[in-house]
């Protein structure tokens, strides 16, 4: 989505069940993540001072958990940039199509939980900066 805008990203409260066991939370396609789920992978073991992602999606839809540990996402839809910390695990950052996102500041033992919409696709990577702005610009 060309026009897409980083407000259009926002925190999602996932269900919370409390146990004494300990707590739960769930995921449901099309319910708590307003999407169908057809790929999920995390990222972990991220060494000290590395960063992931730095690139966009032209159709992809992600729901970003911390499932463990914290780190921060910084959405920037060409003009406007908003950072996000994920501590929770029961909160993900629902991240629209058209935003570049770059990923920092991995606690230790972090893991990035992320619920995509697609299955992978190169092509629909936008993997360079300078490519990003240009395809933001208007048709």
């Amino acid at each position: 989505m060309k026009n897409s805008r980083v407000y259009d990203c926002t925190i999602i409260e996932l269900d919370k069940h409390h146990t004494p066991q300990g707590n739960l939370s769930v995921v449901s396609n099309n319910k708590e993540v307003p999407f169908e789920v057809k790929r999920v992978y995390y990222s972990y073991d991220i060494p000290g001072g590395k960063a992931r992602g730095a690139h966009a999606h032209r159709q992809l839809y992600q729901l970003l958990i911390a499932a463990s540990g914290s780190f921060t996402v910084t959405l920037d839809d060409g003009i406007v940039k908003r950072t996000f910390m994920l501590n929770h695990p029961y909160q993900g950052l629902l991240i629209v199509p058209g935003i570049w996102r770059t990923l920092d500041e991995f606690s230790s033992g972090a893991i990035c939980l992320c619920l995509a919409s697609e299955k992978y696709d190169a092509s629909d990577y936008i993997r360079d900066y300078g490519e990003f702005i240009a395809y933001k610009q208007p048709s």
